[in-house]
This record gives structure tokens, sequence and C-alpha cells, in this order.
């Protein structure tokens, strides 16, 4: 099905980092049948190209982009190109990210590393190189995806955490400066959503993706589902898209009283560590 000619994202440009897969794919999915031309970005170049070649195959505009993150090289590359065959880009979805989780005392620096260098440092790459260009057009949507957890703190997950709260605090002050030039930035922190990102996480001794996964007490969001929850929050210029319920109750829990929600954390930490272990036994 060919997207309407009146369509309102009509001859709008994306690029969706880690696009390939879970929350990334179902955004390109949704801003392709909206009517944008959409770039499938992902350090999986097969995957990428897979999406991409899924939507051409149905009448939309995608194109496969090979994209390591962490390079900040390859990021303002690959933006710089996008721009120089389209002409401008509209919006720009940091989204790749990954999950390093267990017990501090059990996670080396080399995991750190990476994972600061991914969900901070390619959220940051990712904006740079976007923000130029928006800059001189003087509009453009940058979203870096977040997560709850970069509004309070998650249990045994703190590399994973730390970088996340990086990325809000960093959309949310870049807002403010992008406004003048009419560039918006939205952080988007999404509660527990159904994607592998889970089970391509690497995590310390003793814990699995699996025995993390079923002592989560909430049910996990439909990918299509919190794509268009995203999308609606960008409609709305949102500063902040968090979502669903219960990832809004428990921000602002936090927001009344942190130290309440740090005391649920520690009281729920051994039950959280004993289904951890449990699962891998």
């Amino acid at each position: 099905m060919q997207p309407q000619a009146m369509n309102p994202r009509q001859d709008k440009v994306a690029i969706v980092t880690g696009g390939a897969s879970g929350i990334g794919r179902s955004i390109c999915m949704a801003l392709c049948r909206q009517g944008a031309t959409v770039i499938v970005a992902d350090i999986d170049r097969p995957a990428a190209e897979l999406v991409a070649a899924n939507l051409t195959r149905e009448g939309y505009r995608a194109r496969a982009l090979e994209l390591d993150v962490s390079s900040a090289d390859a990021v303002a590359a690959g933006v710089d190109a996008v721009v120089a065959e389209f002409g401008h880009i509209d919006w720009m979805f940091n989204n790749a990210g990954i999950v390093v989780g267990g017990e501090v005392q059990d996670i080396d620096t080399r995991a750190w590393r990476r994972i600061v260098d991914v969900n901070f440092l390619g959220v940051v790459h990712g904006t740079h190189a976007a923000y130029q260009h928006m800059l001189r057009q003087r509009s453009g949507h940058i979203v870096n995806v977040a997560s709850m957890y970069g509004l309070f703190p998650g249990i045994l997950v703190a590399p994973y955490v730390a970088t996340k709260h990086a990325v809000v605090g960093m959309s949310l002050a870049l807002r403010s400066e992008a406004r003048r030039q009419g560039v918006r930035v939205t952080a988007v922190c999404p509660g527990f959503i159904r994607t592998g990102l889970l089970h391509s996480g690497q995590y310390s001794r003793g814990f699995t993706a699996k025995g993390l996964e079923q002592s989560i007490p909430f049910g996990f969001t439909d990918v299509d589902a919190a794509a268009a929850t995203i999308l609606r929050g960008l409609r709305r210029n949102r500063a902040l898209v968090v979502f669903p319920l219960y990832a809004r109750i428990t921000w602002w829990i936090y927001r009344l009283s942190p130290w309440l929600m740090i005391f649920i954390n520690r009281l729920a930490t051994p039950f959280y560590l004993k289904k951890a272990h449990d699962r891998h036994s």
C-alpha cells in the first residue's frame, strides 16, 4: 500500500539507529507507513538490509545503512551522506543500545566502557552529527531513546541506569538550547518492551537474561504499540515521553520521595538476586 500523497510526513527523512530490530524496527515501519523516507541504520548490516528490503517491497521508501554508533567518524559520515543525498534530515532517532547487568562487584571495566560507548556516546555522536545540519535548516527533531531507568534507579543494572540517566540529562539540557534554533529534542523513557534487548545483553556471574526477565513484575509492552506511543509524543513535542502507566507512576513516586524509592529498591534487591540465581542454577 502506497503512502497517501497528502500525508504530513511525505518527503520527510528519518535516520533510526538500531533500526533493524525491536523498537527501532517498529519506528522505521511506522514512519514509512506515514510517508517518510527512512534510513535503517544498524551495526548488523544483513538485518538492516532485510528490514529496508521488506519495506521497499511494500512500496515504501527505505534504505539500509551499516553503522557502529560508537564511532563518531562513522556516524558523522553516515549522517552527512544522507543529507547530501536528500538535502535535509527531519528526524534523528538515537535508538541503538545494549544492556549490561548483574552486581557491580562482578562487572569489569571493559563492560562499562562498552555500554558507555554505545548507550551514551552513541547518542552523543548521533546528536552532534544531526544537530549541525538541523541548525542550518532551523528545523528538525532529535529523538534520544533512553529508558524509565533514565529517570529513577533500577535494580542490578547499574551500568545501564548510568548511561540512560546521562542520555536524559543531555537531552533536556540540549532541548533548552535547541528550541531557540527551531530544533526539537525529545528523550523517550519506556518501561519494559518486548524486544530482544535483554537476551542480547552482557551479564556478570550468576545472571541470565531469562532470570532477570522472569523476575520483572510488570507486563511487557508490544513494540508496535511502543512505536505508536513514541510518535504520538513527538507530534506533541514532548520533552519526555514516559510510558506505560507503571513507568509514569514510579517516576512520580521517585520525584516526590527519592528516599522511598531507594528504600523499595533496597528491599527488592534480595528478591531479584534470588530469582536471577535460581534461574541460573
